[in-house]
């Protein structure tokens, strides 16, 4: 096994940073859809609804994206 198989296998058994990096992205869809004024997408109560891009809800990154690989 080389190095960079075992940092995606140890990145994939801690799994912290590949869930940082999806709440991440999470954010910046839904920054982005707010900035283009489109509607999202979003499941709500076991249904799709459409949130319309002034009540997109973006917070404050919480990631700081040299940690992802740690």
């Amino acid at each position: 096994m080389t190095d960079i198989e075992r940092t995606v296998t140890e990145l994939f058994d801690d799994g912290r940073a590949i869930d940082a990096a999806l709440k991440e992205a999470a954010r910046d869809a839904r920054r982005f859809h707010k900035a283009m004024g489109n509607p999202m997408a979003t499941w709500l109560d076991g249904k799709v609804v459409w949130v319309q891009p002034e009540d997109i809800v973006v917070d404050e990154p919480t990631v700081d994206a040299g940690t992802l690989a740690e």
